[in-house]
This record gives structure tokens, C-alpha cells and sequence, in this order.
């Protein structure tokens, strides 16, 4: 038997553990929130093909641009369909894309044959409904999470609050801001106006001060915004801190498994090139 037929299972094994070292899916990526109208549409009507038709126009769109919006017009106002997408205003369109493709993915998933759907990862937001939402302020609050108390801390407490001040303060629908250890950022949907989009973030600040008092992180989810802060490494936002952890250690112990691997399949090339050699030699003679 040949030497690649000796060394094609360790390749195949090489191949194997490369592809499960290489990460599922980015930070940007990572689910935070979802949710679905609980009416549904019937398989193969008008209204399941405009889903689809704004769905893949939001998808197509991603690749230019971090915010757009589209309608797909009914024969009757039931069949109307409207959907947006928002990314995180410092992700590159390569990004921007990539998550929106997953966002749509996973709602076709979570939301199969719903009437409207809302999805937001790390990096962005996306959401479809007959009704009519595009334009319209709602600070209905959908997500709260808070971390544990970071008790006297008085530069931490500082921090936070130069942080929510400054989120505040500063102008546009996307804001990022650090004080210290502490850094924070604040985003509106892009179809609020400026005035609407200072409210909202006005009312998830002040939420998020209420409801995570002292708290070492804090995320405050609104229908049309966000702003949320944390302490550089104590928390990842939007992240499962654990399970971030534990994929460490596995990446780290794939890692060394296939350096072990590899250096066997180097011992084996050279013992059979060794051999080979050995082996003209005596016929030689």
C-alpha cells in the first residue's frame, strides 16, 4: 500500500478537527432576543410570498448599506408586508451582511409561517409585520438584563454613570462612548426621526439607570432602541460568557490535537521515506 493510502485517514482527520476549530459564528452573530406574532399565514398564499419578497430584499440590501426598509404592496391591506433591518453602526458591510443573512435565516426558523417576526442579534435587527410599525416610536421595553451589584465600588459607579450621561449627550442614531473600565453604546432603528430617536434613548437610558442600579453591566431593550454599558471584561454583551469560555478550552484542546496529529503524520512520512531508501539501498547491493 502506498504512502498516501496510509496517511489519508490522518488527513481526513486533520481536515475534521480544522473544520470544528473554526468558530460557528461570529460575535456579531450571537442571538439576544426574538420573537413572533402569534397569527399565521397559510402555506403558498400571496402573503407567504410577499414574507419572502421583503425577507430577501432586506438580505440584498444588507451588502450597501446598514439600515433599509421595504413594503410589498397587497391586494388587499392583510396582504401587505413591511420589514426592516438595522446593523450595529460601527460594523463593516461585509458584517452588516453576513448577519442580516443569519437574522433572516434564523427568524424563517423561529417564526416558520408567522405573521410578523422580530429577531435581534449582536450586530443587527430585523423585523416583518403586516401591521403598520415603519415610522413610528415604540419604547415598549422587550429585554432587561442586568449584572450582579457591584456593591461600593465608587470608581465603577462613576464610570457608568459618566457613561449613561455621556450616551445622553451625544447626537445620532448610533453612539459609543467609554469612561475608564466602563464603556457603553446606544442605537436607534433607523426609520425614527432625530427627535424620536433622542426620546427613545433618552427613556432606555433612564430605564436602564432604574432597573440596573449598581448593577457591574446592564442592557435595556426597547421595540426601536437600545443602550447598554458594561465594565471591560467583566461581561460580553448580547454573549453567554460560559459557553464563550468553554468554546475557548475546546478550540484550545482541538488545537492540541491537531498539532499531535500532524506531528504522526510526519513521524509516518519519514519512517516510510526512510524505509524506502533502506530498502534500494540493500537491493542495491
Amino acid at each position: 500500500m502506498s504512502i498516501s493510502h496510509h496517511l489519508l485517514p490522518l488527513f481526513l482527520l486533520l481536515l475534521v478537527f480544522s473544520t470544528f476549530t473554526s468558530p460557528s459564528s461570529s460575535s456579531t452573530d450571537s442571538f439576544i432576543f426574538g420573537g413572533c406574532s402569534q397569527l399565521k399565514y397559510l402555506p403558498g398564499t400571496a402573503y407567504e410570498s410577499n414574507v419572502n419578497s421583503v425577507l430577501t430584499s432586506l438580505v440584498n440590501s444588507a451588502v450597501f448599506s446598514n439600515y433599509n426598509n421595504f413594503t410589498v404592496q397587497g391586494a388587499t391591506q392583510q396582504d401587505t408586508v413591511s420589514g426592516l433591518f438595522q446593523c450595529r453602526g460601527d460594523l463593516v458591510s461585509t458584517d452588516c451582511s453576513r448577519c442580516v443573512t443569519r437574522a433572516v435565516s434564523q427568524l424563517g426558523t423561529l417564526c416558520l409561517d408567522a405573521c410578523g417576526g422580530a429577531l435581534q442579534l449582536e450586530g443587527c435587527f430585523v423585523k416583518y409585520d403586516n401591521a403598520s410599525f415603519l415610522g413610528m416610536e415604540d419604547k415598549t421595553e422587550v429585554l432587561k438584563k442586568c449584572g450582579p451589584s457591584i456593591g461600593l465600588n465608587s470608581g465603577s459607579l462613576n464610570g457608568r454613570d459618566a457613561v449613561l450621561s455621556s450616551l445622553g449627550a451625544l447626537y445620532g442614531p448610533f453612539r459609543i462612548t467609554s469612561s475608564g473600565d466602563v464603556q457603553g453604546v446606544a442605537q436607534c432603528v433607523g426609520d425614527l426621526s432625530a427627535s424620536e430617536c433622542q426620546d427613545c434613548l433618552s427613556y432606555a437610558i433612564q430605564r436602564l439607570r432604574m432597573e440596573c442600579s449598581g448593577g457591574a453591566w446592564g442592557e435595556m431593550y426597547l421595540a426601536k432602541c437600545y443602550a447598554r454599558y458594561s465594565e471591560r471584561g467583566n461581561h460580553s454583551p448580547g454573549g453567554n460568557d460560559d459557553s464563550n469560555r468553554n468554546d475557548e478550552e475546546i478550540e484550545k484542546t482541538l488545537a492540541i490535537l491537531i498539532g499531535l496529529i500532524a506531528g504522526v503524520a510526519l513521524i509516518i512520512v519519514f519512517i516510510s521515506f526512510f524505509s524506502k531508501v533502506c530498502g534500494k539501498q540493500k537491493g542495491g547491493k
